[in-house]
């Protein structure tokens, strides 16, 4: 039985407050037929509103203050506004759900710190941005409704947080979706100082989750290194497993943080071994729990200092907003780095602090919000790291990438999508748009030991524009699958600044980007992941371009004549298919790349 939604106001934007709310029609002096923008202070008086252009056509920056509480509670700040919902195609958010337009009578999202980002865009034909919006609270939670207004056949939106003051970025500048996004972290780069993220982030990673989960020792992980670093890897990351030899599927030994006695009884040495083959070395710690049967669970007494117990993950979720739980936390996952001397951390599940409903709080809590205790404890782990390693390298995951975490983090990743080639592809293209200075990382790319090196490239095209992370058991691979595996993490290394750095769009979100390409300088790159043409644009001197689709005739189509081309395909492995020097005088261009395989243009 369908229940009937709760009564809207403002003919369908935010929930009543129940509390006095003073609000106010806002002239944005946009040219956008039908645009409607309230601003409402919650428990205050509105003391101003100010509308100030940017420098982009089309774009502006909407703030709000109020007075002092009326009421004695905490003053809220809130802007809707809503617009004709025509030729919209898609609804863009972060953290890669459906596309679909939703109605605007769902629940909001809620973003703050340790989960989301408050952004999201319309989107319109052509990949045209019908409106992207980005808020500029950092930390706290910020509640964002956004949907189709069934009655009227308008989108709405609204933005409310806690606080006197709240900045929303509007851009109706009609630009494609993608650049309207990175407008929007540009944005948020000037409102924080993001960590310096060095070069290493960027390189490629073998993670032994899926080929090992918990049942590794030290040796397995040395032999594996050991394959890994010859293939172009920069990088390992000893996940979940290091810590306990226990194999099972829980959390009940997390908290301590000591290597496991007997799978890594010597873990400094090891971690030297592993370094000594020309890998970094990043070890996995879950940030937020302390399981049932560790010492913490004692030491803390997590009876006062938890938010949640999760029986089925048999673990605590610890409360950041105590002292003794951070200085706990910090010192236990610090000694990784410098006490063994790993290069970095994997933290695992911030977004688990970010839980609704929590049941218990620490007494000595001294901030008032969990995601203000978050940004302690991160603070903290931070200034310990860097002291001991200033290039030290953080890994975050989806689905806690927002802007408040850029100063504690140099790489963020997918969350998990095992085997999954369209949900890496579109997790790691979403990211690309919001991580700003940090590098993107895949969920690590794994498969069946009978797989085709076609299919092992198609799953690391998949992860083109993002830093590619691999777990499988290396030991168990053929040469052509190694051939497969060497040839395309080389491409990727030698054109990091095109791929991974460059100005990025991908295309058709709808359609989970069958069409993705960067530029950098006089370079461009494409993926093809349906037979879709390619359009080529603008002044180039080379172009990539990498075929996933089994359809292997790939058709460019150019704005001017290119002329002169060096060409040059690849199969999966890099062995050469064609290669030829040739004159195109018109604006099409036809060739068979296989699946799998790379194009190479170069104009004479």
């Amino acid at each position: 039985m369908t229940q009937t939604p709760p009564p809207l106001s403002w003919d369908g934007s935010a929930h009543p407050s129940g509390r006095t709310e003073d609000a106010r029609s806002v002239e944005t002096g946009l040219a956008t037929p039908g645009l409607r923008v309230r601003a409402t202070a919650v428990g205050a008086s509105l003391s101003s509103v100010t509308v100030t252009p940017q420098a982009e056509p089309g774009v502006v920056l909407l703030e709000l203050t109020t007075g002092p509480s009326l009421d004695g509670q905490p003053v809220r700040a809130r802007v809707e506004w809503r617009m004709p919902c025509t030729g919209a195609t898609a609804h863009w958010t972060p953290n890669t759900n459906t596309r679909w337009l939703p109605p605007s009578w769902l629940a909001p999202r809620i973003a703050s710190l340790p989960k989301g980002a408050p952004v999201g865009s319309l989107v319109g034909t052509g990949d045209a941005a019908l409106c992207t919006f980005a808020v500029g609270e950092l930390v706290l939670p910020v509640s964002i409704g956004e949907g189709a207004v069934e009655e009227t056949g308008e989108f709405s939106w609204w933005v409310e947080h806690e606080g006197d003051r709240l900045s929303l970025l509007l851009d109706l500048s009609g630009r494609h979706f993608a650049d309207t996004v990175r407008g929007a972290a540009s944005w948020w780069a000037t409102l924080l100082t993001p960590a310096t993220v060095p070069a290493a982030a960027f390189e490629p990673v073998f993670c032994t989750w899926y080929a090992l989960h918990l049942a590794m020792t030290s040796a397995d992980v040395e032999r594996l290194a050991a394959l890994a670093a010859p293939l172009g890897f920069g990088a390992l990351i000893v996940d979940d497993g290091w810590q306990t030899d226990e194999v099972n599927r829980s959390y009940a030994t997390t908290g301590d943080w000591q290597p496991a006695p007997v799978g890594f009884p010597d873990f400094a040495d090891h971690i030297a071994r592993v370094r000594a083959l020309g890998l970094k070395y990043l070890v996995w710690h879950s940030l937020p729990f302390a399981g049932d049967r560790s010492a913490a669970v004692a030491e803390l007494g997590l009876a006062e200092h938890s938010l949640a117990h999760l029986p089925q993950l048999e673990t605590y979720v610890l409360d950041p907003r105590s002292a003794t739980v951070r200085a706990h936390q910090v010192e236990r996952l610090a000694s990784a780095v410098e006490k063994y001397g790993a290069d970095g951390l994997k933290v695992d599940f911030i977004d688990t602090f970010a839980r609704a409903g929590a049941t218990t709080a620490s007494p000595e809590a001294d901030c008032e919000t969990v995601a203000e205790g978050v940004q302690k404890l991160l603070a903290e782990l931070d200034t310990r790291l860097r002291a001991a390693r200033p290039e030290v390298l953080i890994e975050h995951r989806q689905d806690y990438m927002g802007p408040g975490l850029w100063p504690y983090a140099t790489m963020v990743r997918a969350t998990d999508c095992p085997h999954n080639t369209a949900e890496n592809r579109t997790r790691t293209a979403d990211l690309r748009l919001t991580a700003g200075p940090l590098a993107v990382h895949a969920d690590p790319v794994t498969w069946h030991p009978s797989e085709s090196p076609e299919q092992i490239a198609v799953l690391l095209l998949s992860v083109l524009f993002a830093t590619p992370q691999v777990s499988v058991d290396l030991g168990r691979q053929s040469p052509a699958q190694l051939a497969a595996v060497r040839f395309w993490l080389s491409v990727m290394r030698e054109h990091t600044a095109l791929l991974q750095r460059g100005d990025f769009r991908p295309h058709r979100p709808e359609l989970a980007y069958p069409l993705v390409e960067s530029s950098h300088g006089t370079s461009r790159a494409y993926g093809r992941y349906a037979p879709v043409p390619v359009p080529v644009t603008g002044d180039w001197a080379l172009l990539l371009l990498a075929n996933a689709d089994p359809d292997t005739l790939v058709r460019l189509t150019f704005d001017q004549p290119p002329g002169t081309l060096a060409l040059h395909v690849q199969d999966c492995q890099g062995g050469t298919v064609a290669e030829a020097t040739s004159t195109v005088s018109g604006r099409e261009l036809a060739l068979h790349v296989p699946q799998g395989g790379l194009l190479t243009l170069r104009r004479g």
